[in-house]
């Protein structure tokens, strides 16, 4: 049996998984690490926790499995930024999580006094914050970087080994997208790296998204490190959206449409007219596969309100039993704006808005609009990547926990009039990296092998054709009353 090591670093916890040459997980091993929250719009992380905890689940997967790990693939969170000293392994402060809003100010005054456009979720002002702000950093060798380059440092023997590596791939250090790299993906922007007082020196080098890295000496036996993907990126190809004009949309806390337009490179790394954002796929033998990315700032957190603070449910899979026991919403929508609307809107001040309430209006009613509007935003996700690209979508394939609710997966179909493939795993993270280490030692040889290992759980068409248009037409009115809730958010532009 192929035994493929899969370490997954996300926002609220990691995993570490065994994955076989059919594609299957043969083993898992989960720990929790929520970032802290030390003021409202700070987040951070405990760097050294997690390198901890990801060790122990790395080894007490392998340990589950009769058979030696053949290579390792790394799949994270991105645009979550930390620093640290090379000579102890020591991180030199909290990393800073990729929702942290601390360098706001930062962001306006650099689009105001020289025209950047860079948004605080990205690293550049995060790394920038972290040196200027931690005492006692002159004469120390540092490495800087997203959580992809913590891991492979951690799992290459970090300080202990000399051969330790500093990495990241083109998916994540594009998490920087507009700021520290080149819009074409060549190298660092040295003027912009100036400006904000990052030396390159410190930043990691940049490789393929899959080769072979390194070894995982911290590991037994120590296995090559074979892939390296953003998460978003690793559930494209986990979900065999690898040819031109497949999406796929995870639907997580937040929800993520992401886009395979090819080998062309966008003119410019802007935001486009729609609201996507064009960003690096993959990339293999120093060739460069683009996409576009749309953004919902909330998904399935619209689920967890229902259940943690109105108490309508008591479990996030209850709302499909609830949803059930109404054949529509009778009238009631609801537009998932909890953080504000992103994709197309970017209107960081619209707000969750509950419409068409009567007296009539019962717990199944609005379960289920909250679904629906869920998946009304999941077709937003796909109209504007449509308009900014001109390529229509004819199957949507989607991942995350609220795939496997069936309201929801029949709403999305309808809201899209689209099939819905859905993935045969809720994180297809784990698959996609799995895939691209097994590419970098030649179990695959092509990244067409994925077409005979791609199988859906379930395939889900669209009820209510004949009603998609007057139905996106209401829910646009919906959107419209959302909008401008918070004036001054809503005036912010990144």
């Amino acid at each position: 049996m192929t035994a493929i090591l899969v370490v997954d670093v996300g926002t609220t916890g990691l995993r570490a998984a065994v994955v076989d040459e059919n594609l299957s997980i043969r083993a898992l091993e989960y720990r929790p690490c929520p970032p802290t929250i030390p003021a409202p719009g700070l987040v951070e992380f405990d760097a050294s926790d997690i390198a901890s905890k990801l060790l122990d689940a790395a080894h007490a997967v392998m340990a589950s499995v009769d058979t030696p790990i053949d290579a390792v693939g790394i799949t994270n969170q991105r645009a979550s930024a930390l620093v640290w000293d090379r000579a102890t392994g020591e991180p030199i402060a909290p990393g800073l999580g990729w929702q942290d809003l601390r360098t706001v100010g930062d962001c306006m005054v650099a689009k105001a006094e020289h025209g950047w456009s860079l948004a605080p979720n990205q690293s550049v002002t995060k790394i920038s914050w972290l040196l200027a702000n931690t005492p006692d950093l002159d004469g120390r060798d540092l490495c800087a970087g997203n959580i992809d380059s913590w891991i492979a440092w951690t799992l290459s023997g970090g300080a202990s080994n000399s051969k330790a590596i500093h990495v990241s791939d083109q998916t994540n250090a594009s998490a920087t997208i507009n700021g520290l790299r080149l819009p074409d993906g060549s190298g660092w922007n040295e003027d912009l790296c100036e400006a904000f007082g990052i030396p390159t020196a410190i930043l990691p080098d940049v490789v393929d998204s899959v080769g072979i890295f390194g070894s995982a000496s911290a590991l037994p036996g120590s296995p090559p490190i074979a892939s390296i993907l953003g998460d978003q990126q690793a559930s494209l190809i986990g979900q065999n959206c690898v040819v031109p004009g497949t999406a796929k949309i995870t639907f997580g806390t937040g929800g993520m449409l992401d886009l395979c337009t090819g080998l062309d490179a966008p003119g410019s790394v802007v935001r486009h007219t729609s609201g996507t954002y064009p960003m690096p796929m993959w990339s293999r033998n120093g060739e460069l596969i683009w996409g576009v990315e749309g953004i919902m700032l909330s998904a399935g957190s619209n689920v967890e309100w229902l259940r943690d603070d109105l108490g309508l449910i008591t479990t996030s899979a209850e709302s499909h039993e609830v949803a059930s026991g109404c054949d529509d919403t009778d009238g009631v929508m609801y537009v998932p704006a909890l953080l504000g609307l992103g994709t197309p809107q970017w209107d960081y001040g619209a707000r969750g808005t509950l419409l068409g309430i009567t007296r009539g209006t019962n717990r199944s009613h609005v379960v289920r609009a909250v679904l629906e509007g869920v998946a009304d935003r999941g077709a937003d996700l796909l109209e504007a990547a449509r308009a900014d690209t001109g390529i229509d979508i004819q199957i949507v394939r989607i991942d995350g926990g609220m795939s496997e609710n069936p309201t929801f997966t029949q709403a999305l179909a309808d809201a899209t009039d689209r099939a819905i493939e859905v993935a045969p795993v809720a994180d297809a993270t784990t698959i996609g990296a799995a895939f691209m280490a097994g590419l970098g030692i030649g179990v695959w040889s092509d990244m067409s092998d994925l077409d005979s290992l791609w199988r859906p759980s379930i395939v889900v068409e669209p009820h209510q054709s004949g009603q998609h248009a007057s139905r996106r037409s209401r829910w646009r009115e919906a959107l419209e009353r959302s909008a401008g809730w918070i004036p001054e958010l809503s005036a912010l532009d990144f």
